[in-house]
This record gives C-alpha cells, structure tokens and sequence, in this order.
C-alpha cells in the first residue's frame, strides 16, 4: 500500500470521528457515508474527494444523505478505526464501500474492536471477513435445519 492510500485511511478514519464529535449518531453516519457519492468517489481511482479533508467530506456527506444529529455515538477511538479499516479494506481487497459495510456493519465494528484495534489491519480484514462467512454458513445450516423440520424431509 503507498503513501497516498494510506493517508486516505487516515483521512476517513479522521472523518468517522468527526461525525461523532460532530453530533451524528455513529450508525447513522456510517451507513449513509458508506453508501455515499462521497465514499464511491474515494473508491475510484482519481477523485475530486480523495484530495479533500475530512471537513470537507463530512459536509459533502451531510448535504447528500440529509443527515439529522443524534443517536448513539460510539468513542472516537472505536469511529477512527472503523473509518481507517473500511477505506483500507477497499485498497486491500479491492472491494467497494457499499458491499464492506454490508459484510461488517458499524455494529460489528463496534463490537469487535476491543480484540481487533492491535492486529495488523491486513489481519483485521481477514478476520471480519471470516466472521461474515461463518453467519453465512450458519444461516444456510440454520435454513436446511427449518426446511427440513417444516417439510419433514
């Protein structure tokens, strides 16, 4: 990863803690950004956003999403590593804002933090990705389970 991705990072996870300090409830927020123009355009290669700070982006986002203050926030710490680990996730894997917030939610984040702030966030990609595919597998047994008693197969 080089310079320029990395300070990306920084700058969203600079950005989610932002929104918290700012007033926005930390669910909310995310969710909105991540499905954002905002978050598609720091996805793309060259993007007007990608050289904006995260004041910039937090009104950008605000206006697009009509964004109301309230709700649940999390601890700076908890928005600041979220925000780093989505945007590098999206440089790690290559995957898009809108399907990471779909495999690991801001609940997940949240309550995964305590174990995974000190791993390398290559690990930490890893590892929420591995718990997205265990409630996949889960499910799927869970639903074989219910058919099988449903239908008597």
């Amino acid at each position: 990863m080089d310079q320029l991705q990395l300070k990306l990072c920084d700058i969203q996870g600079r950005l989610f803690e932002l929104s918290g300090n700012s007033g926005y409830g930390s669910n909310e927020f995310i969710k909105a950004f991540m499905s954002s123009n905002v978050a598609k355009g720091l996805d793309s290669s060259f993007n007007r956003y990608q050289w904006a700070g995260e004041e910039y982006l937090l009104e950008e986002t605000a206006d697009e999403c009509q964004l109301e203050k309230g709700g649940s926030i999390y601890f700076g710490e908890v928005l600041y590593w979220t925000g780093y680990i989505y945007r590098f996730w999206h440089f790690y894997k290559g995957s898009d804002s809108s399907k990471i917030i779909k495999a690991a939610p801001p609940e997940t984040m949240n309550r995964n933090f305590t174990m995974f702030h000190s791993m390398d966030p290559e690990m930490a990609v890893d590892d929420l990705i591995e718990i997205k595919n265990q409630k996949s597998k889960f499910f799927y047994i869970f639903f074989e389970i219910a058919c099988i008693r449903l239908y008597k197969i």
